[in-house]
């Protein structure tokens, strides 16, 4: 079997294992992640295990995360395709691709210089052109492209992120790990004139998320 369609195998056996086998029941969502290929987002070294259930290395001592919590993320924020959606922590660039197949614009901030650059490569490579990489803190978002329908954080704030939160617009989502470098919850928190809608969902575990209102470098 050639290797495309090998990966192209393991990514249709992920879907079925991982997310449908488990509770991520929206189509749109499960659609994407079959689209995009996740072995172009990991080093040479782990792509036999980029759909593997579990987190990978990348370089700067972070994570591509697990396939079920990018699906978990993208789910729970409800995108229908015509959003502007931030996504902070761009890592590998492998979140920011799946939810480029989500919505109609994705900005995505990353605050380590040379993963930044190799997100963008890699996004470029795979045919995410519509995805604007941005070095800086993730914790400020980007205001200048504010407000967002929804903003995906894909690293484990210590407390709820205001200034994130201010940069949606009215009934906007974010998505975001929150507690210890330890062990976070996922909480999904929508805009709401009365203040943030929280919404407490799955445990999960998350690389800190560092940054002036994150964790200390």
């Amino acid at each position: 079997m050639p290797p495309e369609d090998e990966q192209a195998h393991r990514r249709h056996a992920m879907v079925a294992a991982q997310l449908r086998g488990r509770d991520i029941v929206d189509e749109r969502v499960l659609r994407a992640m079959e689209a995009v290929p996740r072995e172009r987002f990991v080093g040479e070294r782990q792509q036999r295990r980029a759909y593997d259930d579990a987190a990978l290395p990348i370089s700067g001592g972070q994570t591509i995360s697990q396939p079920y919590m990018v699906a978990r993320i993208c789910e729970a924020l409800r995108l229908t395709g015509g959003e502007r959606v931030l996504d902070v922590g761009t890592g590998s660039g492998y979140q920011a691709a799946v939810l480029a197949e989500l919505s109609a614009e994705v900005y995505t901030i990353e605050r380590i210089p040379e993963l930044a650059e190799l997100a963008r490569e890699r996004l470029a490579a795979a045919g995410y052109e519509r995805v604007h990489v941005h070095v800086g803190d993730g914790t400020l978002g980007l205001p200048e492209h504010a407000p967002y329908d929804g903003i995906a954080v894909a690293a484990a704030a210590p407390g709820f992120p205001q200034t994130l939160y201010q940069q949606l617009k009215p009934r906007g989502r974010l998505v975001v790990p929150v507690g210890s470098a330890r062990g976070q919850r996922l909480e999904v928190a929508v805009r709401s004139p009365e203040g943030p809608a929280l919404i407490h969902s799955v445990p999960c575990r998350f690389v800190p998320l560092v940054g002036a209102e994150g964790f200390e470098q």
